[in-house]
């Protein structure tokens, strides 16, 4: 098999399961050595832009060129597999391409960035951090509240149509219901590719609620470009309008691949919504296909040497 997908592509980790899946097949070696993967900065089928030129990789042209010789393989008509990558991935920041042997990267080191703030996370007038060691001192708690008559409007990402791609999220990271965490200035690159997790201790007044992740490129100008963004839903205990005891979360993010350089931050976003991206959650814990009724719910998310919110980045040296 010959799969082409791109970072901004909705079917894109399934696609990596299927290909990671095809590796594992022993009883059909030949399939796993012939079979093929190349990710491009696209959405589904379409090519976006890339800040901060505006650089387009155009989809058409771009994915037709792997396929031709690898047909010609399967066809007999003289190429060989072998002298193609297994992996082909183009890395955002960097604008390239590059030949890898596996997904994921075998090389990767897996790196922890922990939360913290000292004032308050909300908005871009807050005060989060995101550091690779625990934060000391400060809050060990940032809140806000998810109203979903007014959730947080949908901007860039994983989607089908034009509205997929990198976008600026400054005015998103103005709203008091969006907690920001950012690196201090990058004093040298620093590469992240492959899958993203953010795992974080959260707390909730609604019987099922969501919380959400975006990871952020910001630019020396503080311009804030989206690369990467996931969801969880569930149902909370005691749903008796008090604030539940901390539970854990994991948020898978979409997989990536971002040089964020020198003089740049690294940002994670955190709040309740992404809409239309997501449907939002009335918070009622009632059937969302029939419900009529929405509440508010106030969210907590905990950032202490207990409960050590994080996002674990794909580090690749």
């Amino acid at each position: 098999m010959l799969l082409l997908g791109g970072w901004f592509d909705p079917f894109l980790p399934t696609q990596l399961a299927d290909f990671q899946a095809i590796q594992s097949r022993q009883d059909y070696p030949k399939v796993a050595d012939e079979s093929r993967f190349t990710i491009g900065p696209w959405g589904h089928a379409s090519s976006v832009k890339l800040p901060p030129q505006n650089l387009e990789i155009p989809y058409r042209k771009a994915s037709i060129l792997p396929s031709i010789p690898w047909f010609d393989a399967q066809l007999n008509h003289g190429a060989d597999t072998r002298t193609q990558p297994k992996v082909l991935i183009f890395v955002m920041g960097e604008y390239r391409w590059r030949e890898e042997a596996e997904w994921p990267l075998a090389r990767t080191v897996y790196t922890p960035y922990f939360l913290g703030s000292r004032q308050g996370a909300n908005s871009l007038s807050g005060d989060g951090t995101l550091i690779p060691s625990r934060t000391t001192g400060g809050r060990d708690t940032d809140a806000f509240t998810y109203d979903p008559e007014h959730p947080v409007p949908t901007v860039g990402g994983a989607m089908l149509g034009d509205r997929s791609g990198m976008q600026l999220q400054n005015t998103i990271e103005s709203r008091q219901d969006v907690l920001v965490y950012s690196t201090p200035v990058l004093e040298k690159n620093l590469e992240v590719t492959g899958p993203i997790k953010a795992i974080l201790y959260v707390k909730t007044d609604a019987p099922s609620t969501d919380f959400t992740s975006k990871l952020v490129d910001v630019h020396p100008d503080g311009s804030a470009y989206n690369l990467s963004d996931g969801i969880v839903r569930r149902r909370y205990a005691q749903p008796q309008g008090q604030m539940h005891v901390p539970e854990k979360i994991e948020i898978d993010l979409w997989p990536t691949s971002n040089v964020f350089f020198k003089g740049h931050k690294i940002r994670l976003e955190v709040s309740s919504s992404n809409f239309p991206h997501y449907d939002r959650n009335p918070n009622t814990g009632d059937s969302l296909a029939t419900t009529t009724e929405m509440r508010r719910a106030h969210q907590q998310v905990i950032h202490s040497d207990r409960y050590p919110s994080q996002i674990i980045m794909p580090v690749v040296p």
